[in-house]
């Protein structure tokens, strides 16, 4: 790898080989001297450039991957992870949070119908089950790689959403163009396992962890005005949650 910034480690240290090596390579990824899509040598080339067992260098290149700074693909090698996206917990939408953080979003909608309400999202929306629902189903990325499956139901009587828009604007910007003010929410986190359509959507591999956000937005009258069950990538992105003493 030619561009990889000289490793070298001082087998008189106290500090563990494997840790040296994670360190610096940690250091150059940080200072941009391993600039993201950065291609790493493969674990075998790197030990012996460096005159370290095999054991060692997989664990330094395993607690990289373990932090999100690298990623590996069979068939394709490691590579220097692209930056995750660091969202802030609060009612806007993964679209504008992009656009303000200088990013750029891109849509493409999966599924968009009308169909019935029931279980679930009857309940959310609290409407009677039955009651005709918009379902959306959209792929969002930014600087062209897949970032978050987004699932919505809203109201099919709120504001009409055709997917050519969408496409081009977010949920919440197209809501409030149309004049619905949005108040408040409630939200919860969680994390699972990516099923086989899921990864291939995502680029990620079957099981790959994902970080699940479900969330009910309601109006400035108390309304809901609608409901996301949302998958995003833990390898590329986080929440942050600002806390405060009582």
């Amino acid at each position: 790898m030619p561009d990889r910034p000289q490793v070298l480690v001082d087998r008189a240290s106290p500090v563990p080989l494997y840790f040296q090596v994670a360190r610096q390579l940690e250091q150059a990824i940080e200072s941009g001297s391993l600039p993201p899509g950065s291609r790493l040598d493969n674990e075998i080339a790197l030990a012996e450039e460096l005159g370290l067992s095999r054991p060692t260098m997989r664990q330094a290149i395993q607690y990289l991957v373990d932090k999100g700074l690298l990623v590996r693909k069979r068939g394709v090698g490691t590579h220097v992870a692209r930056a995750r996206v660091r969202r802030p917990v609060g009612l806007t939408s993964l679209f504008d949070d992009l656009t303000s953080s200088g990013q750029q979003p891109a849509t493409t909608v999966l599924s968009h119908s009308v169909e019935p309400a029931s279980g679930v999202v009857a309940a959310a929306l609290e409407v009677p089950e039955g009651t005709s629902v918009i379902a959306l189903e959209r792929l969002r990325s930014t600087n062209g790689e897949p970032l978050a499956i987004m699932r919505n139901h809203l109201r099919a009587d709120l504001v009409p959403l055709q997917p050519e828009l969408l496409e081009q604007r977010g949920l919440y910007e197209v809501l409030r163009e149309a004049g619905v003010a949005l108040a408040s929410a409630s939200q919860s986190i969680g994390a699972r396992r990516a099923t086989a359509a899921e990864a291939k959507l995502l680029d990620e591999t079957r099981g790959a962890p994902l970080l699940t956000m479900r969330r009910t937005a309601f109006d400035d009258r108390g309304l809901v005005v609608e409901f996301g069950d949302h998958l995003y990538r833990a390898s590329r992105y986080s929440f942050e949650v600002a806390l405060t003493g009582r």
